[in-house]
């Protein structure tokens, strides 16, 4: 049964089963994603994949025991800090915010935490906690990384061809808010974005194998002007946003069901 963490009175998370109980925790970030989609697009769409994974277990495994808790609105967004409205938090500061709902989670008996993570830059963070965290206290600190599902063939399909760069606040993204808040895309105002210091390059890419800590201004529109998104949103409908999270779901719910089996000791 998936429930959500924040609505159970005292006596009721008193006899949540511990040992056997998922915390799913979906966490993203305040920061700009071009001109069209708000400041909290990756906290929307942790949201909005928390709750299709609540709605798939319902319907798919009933007695899936899970706990969704409140979004983290705020994470590691150095890469964005200077445009307008993005607010990151220090690496040392995230890391300690994440570590002391784990810490709290586990003081109360809970064993395996998931990490829903709907920002690439929180990524490495949330690597090192899950590592520190499981050998000093054997807790299980997983990380779906929503990122990796945007390489899912069913997502890719969604790309309009020729939209090489997208990436960031892209068509995937865009079309994502259209699907779950579509009143706060302003299409009218999208840009493409392209990162024009890495272009021609074959080993020093956005993307590896060799990268380089990259700056949102190094996404620039055609003339020049730093945008900062990857690729052209305008291709971005509601109806793609839906094929991206149905994908997402699919292979988290696999994921969570080995989560589940999953035993340290």
């Amino acid at each position: 049964m998936v429930r959500y963490y924040r609505e159970l009175t005292r006596l009721e998370m008193e006899a949540v089963d511990k040992e056997e109980t998922v915390v799913l925790i979906p966490i993203g970030a305040l920061e700009q994603h071009g001109s069209q989609c708000p400041l909290g697009t990756d906290e929307i769409i942790s949201e909005a994949v928390a709750r299709r994974i609540r709605e798939t277990l319902d319907r798919e495994i009933p007695d899936y025991p899970m706990l969704i808790f409140p979004p983290v609105p705020v994470g590691l967004s150095t890469e964005h800090v200077n445009f307008c409205g993005s607010i990151t938090l220090k690496p040392d500061t995230f890391y300690h915010v994440l570590e002391d709902i784990c810490r709290g989670l586990f003081r109360h008996g809970f064993k395996k935490i998931a990490m829903l993570n709907c920002h690439g830059g929180n990524t490495p963070i949330i690597q090192v906690l899950s590592r520190e965290l499981r050998s000093e206290l054997g807790l299980a600190v997983f990380m779906i990384n929503c990122g990796v599902f945007f390489g899912n063939q069913a997502v890719k399909d969604t790309v309009t061809p020729g939209n090489v760069w997208d990436f960031h606040g892209g068509e995937m993204e865009t079309s994502m808010i259209l699907a779950e808040r579509p009143e706060l895309v302003k299409m009218e105002t999208a840009q493409a974005g392209i990162p024009r210091k890495f272009m021609g390059n074959r080993s020093l890419t956005v993307y590896g194998p060799i990268t380089l800590g990259w700056v949102s201004e190094e996404w620039e529109t055609e003339d020049g002007t730093p945008i900062g998104i990857g690729g052209d949103p305008r291709g971005a409908t509601a109806e793609k946003g839906e094929q991206i999270y149905q994908s997402f779901v699919g292979s988290i719910v696999d994921g969570l069901k080995e989560i589940r089996r999953w035993k340290d000791q």
